[in-house]
């Protein structure tokens, strides 16, 4: 098992890096999700997804 380890280290240290930079990431999202900010970059002038994304306003 130790070989084993000492054999895969390297692979091991950059999925963990890898999985924690994912994890950041979806954290982000989820606060900007609650905050209310778009997940987009443009406007939704043109997109058809926009009443799924963003409350109409009464």
């Amino acid at each position: 098992m130790i070989a084993w380890l000492g054999n895969n280290i390297g692979t091991i240290l950059i999925s963990l890096a890898l999985a924690a930079l994912v994890a950041l990431v979806i954290v982000k999202m989820v606060k900007d999700k609650k905050k209310g900010k778009a997940s987009c970059c443009g406007g939704c002038a043109h997109c058809a997804m926009c009443g799924t994304c963003h409350k109409r306003r009464a």
